[in-house]
């Protein structure tokens, strides 16, 4: 009886996803041409977009803190979508957003012993590898494609955030034979209990496989992979939330600099667009 339930509910935002995301998608891209007619009919002068696109991210910096993700989940699809600027280079500038607030943060966490490099290591190692070709990948697609898609994996993004139960504390009764060979286990202070706690994770070869994908979207789309980092870190490998989310800032600097190089390599970075982000 639960099993079903738990079928159910999946259908149901399967089925809520597959109707939402095609209005999405139709909807941004009109949008998206009727800025771009606007902007080529405009008589504005040139510093007007970087001046919105400055208070508009600025706006999007606020609401990702209290929202608890990333930036570039907000900012690909809001500044694609409502600005005249072509999705390739809207792209770019998102993996740089998530990478700046990436490399502020790393070294504190690092310091702090909460981002464990044992466990961020092999997975940066695959997920890198993985970002870059979807990078590839993305600029390769037509923009209208890339669009739909990005409307699909935004409502994923949101189903995952309200049907995922983050967990403090998995229980891992036992490692598994991968993680031990790799070492992934460590120690740190969780100054809310006032004491020591001692992690190790299990599964670890189902957690590197997603990574792979979640590589390629992030390379792809310019979102950054916070969102996914953190579940499959927490709930699926069985690492301490705080560990979860710490690795996962850590992991951004790695993932986004190797997509970011296939966009800058590729010309699809202005700084016109990057500064005021």
């Amino acid at each position: 009886m639960i099993h079903s339930r738990k079928v159910l509910k999946i259908l149901i935002v399967v089925l809520s996803i597959m109707v939402i995301f095609v209005s999405i998608s139709a909807f941004a891209s009109q949008t998206q041409e009727a800025a771009k007619e606007t902007a080529s009919a405009s008589t504005a002068p040139w510093w007007v977009w970087p001046l919105a696109l400055f208070v508009v991210t600025f706006i999007l910096g606020i609401l990702a803190v209290l929202g608890g993700v990333g930036g570039g989940v907000l900012f690909v699809p809001i500044i694609g979508g409502f600005f005249p600027f072509n999705i390739d280079f809207v792209r770019g500038a998102g993996l740089l957003v998530a990478l700046a607030g990436a490399l502020a943060a790393g070294p504190g966490l690092l310091r702090r012993n909460l981002a464990s490099l044992r466990l961020a290591l092999p997975v940066a190692l695959i997920a890198s590898s993985a970002a870059i070709i979807g990078a590839m990948i993305g600029l390769a697609l037509k923009p209208n494609v890339v669009n739909t898609l990005l409307g699909a994996t935004i409502l994923f993004i949101v189903a995952i955030m309200v049907t995922a139960k983050k967990s403090d504390f998995p229980n891992v009764a036992k490692p598994d034979n991968l993680s031990q060979s790799l070492h992934i286990m460590g120690i740190y202070r969780e100054e809310s209990l006032g004491k020591d706690i001692e992690w190790q994770v299990h599964r670890t070869p189902q957690g590197l496989a997603l990574f792979i994908i979640i590589g390629i979207m992030a390379g792809m789309f310019g979102l950054g992979a916070g969102w996914a980092n953190v579940p499959v870190l927490n709930l699926l490998m069985g690492a301490p939330l705080k560990i979860s989310v710490a690795t996962s800032k850590f992991l951004l600097s790695i993932t986004d600099t190797s997509a970011a190089w296939v966009y800058l390599n590729q010309g699809a970075v202005l700084p016109m667009i990057v500064v005021p982000s």
